[in-house]
């Protein structure tokens, strides 16, 4: 029933995660729009996008959702929220956080920096193609490697995740204090339509109601 009547090809699906169908700000818009109504207080909102923005520049891809649960979870923040707001991480934004977290990482461990983010494209592509291969390997007689895994790991993973924590954390928290007022304004103009809707449609229906009452007192002529 609610399935797509023409299936997407696998090349379309790699084309709209890097860009949407619509665009990125129509998708940004969608994010937002239900981030803002999603049914929890809005600190607890707020912890989840803080949680979710903070997983987006780690490096541990295809864990992030798995991540920002988790780390929402120990905020006592909305887990949805956190599932959503990791969508910083984006084609858009990557470069700038891949950028930043490498510098960081190191400076912070004494490293030579300025790997372009195209090499840590080209390292993460290379990297989970080993560990394919080298998973493969356990059940056939190819032999694993894990040499080119090993540099990857010291030269671009670690550094890329210890240099993520600080601008993670900061932006998470810029994401936290920006969001919460947001939210509640958003909440209370709602809370707001809603009543006023509901006195609307309560004052229509005691308006009827009285003027069905009249009908059956007014006597019958003739």
């Amino acid at each position: 029933m609610f399935k797509r009547r023409i299936k997407r090809s696998y090349p379309r699906i790699v084309a709209e995660a890097f860009y949407p169908r619509g665009g990125w700000t129509r998708a940004a818009s969608y994010i937002g729009h239900r981030l803002r109504r999603l049914p929890d207080p809005p600190h607890k909102i707020a912890r989840g996008i803080a949680a979710g923005v903070f997983v987006s520049f780690t490096p541990i891809f295809g864990f992030h959702f798995v991540l920002s649960a988790l780390i929402a979870f120990l905020l006592q923040g909305n887990i949805v929220a956190s599932i959503l707001a990791t969508f910083f991480g984006n084609p858009v934004t990557f470069p700038i956080i891949a950028k930043i977290s490498m510098e960081t990482g190191a400076w912070l461990l004494g490293m030579p920096g300025g790997i372009p983010w195209q090499r840590v494209v080209g390292a993460f592509s290379f990297a989970s193609v080993e560990i394919w291969d080298n998973i493969k390997a356990i059940f056939t007689s190819d032999v694993a490697h894990w040499t080119h895994l090993g540099d990857f790991f010291h030269t671009v993973f670690w550094p890329y995740l210890v240099g993520s924590l600080i601008p993670g954390t900061i932006v998470g928290i810029l994401a936290y204090t920006v969001s919460l007022p947001v939210i509640e304004a958003y909440q209370k103009r709602r809370i707001r339509r809603l009543k006023q809707r509901f006195e609307k449609r309560r004052a229509q229906a005691q308006a009827a109601a009285a003027a069905a009452a009249a009908r059956e007192d007014k006597p019958e002529e003739g």
